[in-house]
């Protein structure tokens, strides 16, 4: 349905997307995840068609966004971070006026507007100015238009921001209520919103794509091999005792009360060695280990690690570029004083 092939941004010399490759399939839900600055914004704008890119191509539904801007952008609906609402217009008469924008006939306008308010439960504020509204309902106002033309593709960047709990699961599971019918991009800073509603994730840092990949696969595989977890039966503190005297054990963390005198435990190990002779010392102790694994990384753990390894090789990447200058220009005054 969309594919995105080798984008690059550039603004001035500094790149904002590097060549980046994905793709967003039929009837999915894709979560874009990566920290501030990461390109994230950038790229959703390029695939709108709200930005040129500086090289790449963008294709939605076999159209090219650049090329071939009129159809591509009619398969698409978007809601920016910003809702593009117009304060002074009311609520209905603004859905009127974007379906009129995106083409809609007009004997089809109202009953989509009516479905859209409906969707996104505005239908009591229609005649609301949207200045007056709550940042709440211009988030909904702002998702109401992104429907309209019933686009096969809807690009979502942060579209729970400002609603309370229990709007947040409404909007949840109407992101889950239109995969029937549209392909999913969806940029949250909340992880535990991309869980729940998402398949797969695309994770970006620096312009470039650190991991594509379902939730699930990325936490296994990215399983922590120095993060050990424990079940185990006896006294809290003689357990703490026992694995700490093991050498090569470093920290002991979410030490978690599960029944009488049952507690679960992750302890930082330096090697395999360690973990067999923590099992060792606490099975010689009379301590029952009820279960042990090595621990399963959340999505949470799973993006600062990527994104952590990307900051450090980044920063190893300008230090070496840094040191091939100086090395180029002490060359250079070299040659001049020759």
């Amino acid at each position: 349905m969309v594919e995105i092939k080798n984008l690059t941004k550039y603004y001035g010399r500094n790149p904002a997307v590097r060549g980046i490759d994905f793709e967003i399939r039929d009837n999915e839900i894709l979560g874009f995840l990566g920290p501030n600055g990461a390109g994230k914004s950038t790229t959703m704008n390029i695939i709108a068609g709200y930005l040129p890119s500086t090289g790449g191509t963008v294709t939605i539904n076999g159209f090219d966004i650049t090329e071939q801007a009129s159809e591509a952008k009619k398969c698409i609906g978007y809601l920016p971070e910003i809702p593009p609402v117009y304060p002074d217009m009311r609520v209905e008469e603004y859905l009127n006026f974007v379906a009129g924008i995106k083409g809609v006939k007009k004997a089809e306008r109202k009953a989509q507007v009516e479905s859209a308010m409906e969707r996104l439960r505005i239908t009591d504020m229609r005649k609301r100015l949207i200045r007056n509204l709550s940042k709440g309902y211009k988030q909904r106002v702002g998702f109401a238009q992104a429907l309209l033309g019933n686009p096969k593709v809807l690009i979502l960047d942060e579209p729970t921001v400002g609603l309370d709990p229990s709007q947040v699961i409404e909007v949840r599971n109407l992101i889950l209520d239109l995969k029937k019918d549209h392909s999913i991009i969806f940029s949250s800073h909340i992880l535990a919103e991309v869980s729940a509603v998402c398949e797969r994730v695309v994770i970006i840092n620096k312009g470039e794509i650190m991991a594509i990949d379902t939730i699930e696969n990325l936490e296994k595989t990215l399983v922590d091999k120095n993060l050990l977890s424990l079940k185990v039966e006896g006294d809290k503190d003689k357990v703490q005792r026992l694995i700490k005297d093991v050498r090569g054990t470093g920290s002991i963390t979410d030490i978690t009360y599960i029944s009488t005198e049952l507690y679960s435990y992750k302890v930082e190990i330096e090697n395999e060695t360690v973990r067999k002779e923590i099992l060792s010392a606490l099975i010689a102790n009379d301590c029952n280990v009820v279960e042990v694994s090595m621990a399963k990384l959340s999505l949470e753990q799973v993006f600062l690690k990527l994104t952590s390894q990307s900051r450090k090789r980044s920063t190893l990447e300008d230090m070496l570029a840094e040191e091939t200058a100086k090395e180029a220009a002490a060359s250079n005054d070299k040659k001049e004083e020759e």
